[in-house]
């Protein structure tokens, strides 16, 4: 079922919650997911919290691999986090909740803590990069790694190809697997998109998320976020023009920037006081859920 913000069925029932800004949002999620019956994991690690939600049947790998979708929890200090990242982990839980007893193996999902960065820190603090790390010593490595963050607001799904402008001109010999990594999961987002999404999507820079911390850890994931259509072809047509709007898009200081005018709106008001529930698309809700779950289904 559709998210509805007025007749909210679950798992949206607790988004207000989730959102609250008094609220924990760690305590809300384990009460959530217990209430729905979800099998979980807590995973504790350099003091962050991950939550590991897997099938029913506590399989693991199926017969197509294992697809990993992830999505940071955590917010900054004072915002909401409707969109950043609330819609994202939301529609996550609901995929699962539909997964349940259909696709019994093949799948897992990560809510990440710490995918927020303060000022002054660097990426080996993100809770994804130590992540990662322990993730490599497993068989979870092969795992394809696809990562959902600020989905809730727009009608257009982007495909992040961000860490393939940063890696275009390394050379080394684990690259040029990581490259390669990187084209096929971006493949098998672009298959997904088609399938489901009849054309609403693009590949475009975006910021970073969680796939800064699994790229510094030498994990390659694929970032899936959302845009308003006319916001996502003015920037696509903005970094065409200049690349040096993508080096703005994914600075810790773009805002100081002379051309952060041109970053798309949506993105310019996560994690601010701005990123409230009213401003989210829900209507698009499900097209995300069903890309994730075509993701898994494949």
């Amino acid at each position: 079922m559709p998210a509805n913000p007025a007749n909210p069925a679950p798992p949206y029932h607790r988004f207000s919650d989730f959102i609250d800004t008094k609220q924990n949002r760690f305590d809300v999620l384990v009460s959530l997911l217990d209430e729905l019956k979800l099998p979980v994991y807590v995973v504790n690690m350099a003091g962050r919290r991950h939550i590991f939600v897997q099938p029913s049947s506590g399989g693991t790998f199926g017969k197509n691999g294992l697809t990993v979708l992830v999505a940071h929890y955590d917010r900054v200090a004072g915002s909401p986090g409707a969109n950043d990242n609330g819609a994202a982990v939301f529609m996550l839980i609901d995929a699962a909740l539909r997964l349940r007893g259909r696709v019994t193996d093949g799948w897992l999902i990560i809510l990440t803590d710490k995918e927020e960065l303060s000022d002054g820190e660097g990426l080996k603090v993100q809770g994804a990069y130590r992540l990662a790390l322990c993730l490599k010593e497993t068989r979870l490595e092969s795992g394809d790694f696809f990562i959902f963050d600020s989905c809730g607001r727009g009608d257009t799904l982007i495909i992040s190809n961000t860490a393939g402008y940063l890696l275009k001109n390394e050379r080394g010999g684990t690259i040029a697997p990581l490259k390669n990594r990187f084209r096929l999961l971006r493949l098998r987002a672009v298959e997904a998109a088609k399938k489901r999404l009849d054309g609403r999507f693009l590949l475009m820079p975006t910021p970073f998320s969680d796939d800064a911390g699994f790229l510094r850890a030498g994990l390659a994931a694929q970032t899936i976020t959302a845009l308003p259509k006319e916001e996502a072809a003015a920037f696509l047509a903005t970094v065409r023009r200049n690349e040096l709007y993508i080096d703005a898009l994914i600075s810790r200081e773009r805002r100081q920037f002379r051309g952060a005018e041109h970053i798309p709106p949506t993105w310019r008001s996560l994690n601010s006081p701005e990123d409230t529930a009213d401003r989210l698309d829900w209507n698009n809700f499900e097209n995300v859920v069903r890309f994730a779950i075509e993701l898994v289904a494949r």
